[in-house]
């Protein structure tokens, strides 16, 4: 399959979902929490649980790792990982926002698990699509 499309192209446009993927990742993670734990207002209530993690999210997105290769595990993932995790935890003690250890401990996991797993799909993904 050919293309028209100049890698400049391509790679905004790889990087746009990439980003709209991480966005996902925050979003379903605040909302799976709020759900687990019975909490109403499924719009509001996720977005104000996400907002921390949406900011470290894009705070990570200004480093050049995650610009360059946002697709990689390493840097990018990690790095994507990493700064959401810390970020959000940040601005979520800052703003009185519960800090249990039990919390810190699944949201580590959780967004490590998804940030770094669908990249690692990605990559396997596109890797069987340049052998075919």
């Amino acid at each position: 399959m050919t293309t028209n499309a100049s890698p400049t192209t391509t790679r905004a446009r790889t990087s746009v979902l990439a980003l709209v993927g991480d966005v996902v990742v925050v979003l379903a993670f605040a909302g799976t929490g709020r759900e687990f734990h019975g909490e109403g207002n499924p719009i509001l209530g996720v977005l104000l649980t996400a907002w921390p993690f949406l900011v470290g999210l894009l705070v990570a997105w200004a480093l050049p790792p995650v610009r360059r290769s946002p697709l990689r595990v390493w840097p990018g993932g990690v790095a994507v990982w990493l700064g959401t995790y810390v970020i959000g935890m940040i601005l979520r003690g800052a703003t009185g926002a519960g800090l249990a250890v039990p919390f810190l401990i699944v949201a580590a996991s959780v967004l490590g698990v998804a940030f770094l797993g669908w990249r690692a799909v990605a990559w396997l993904i596109r890797r069987a699509a340049r052998r075919a």
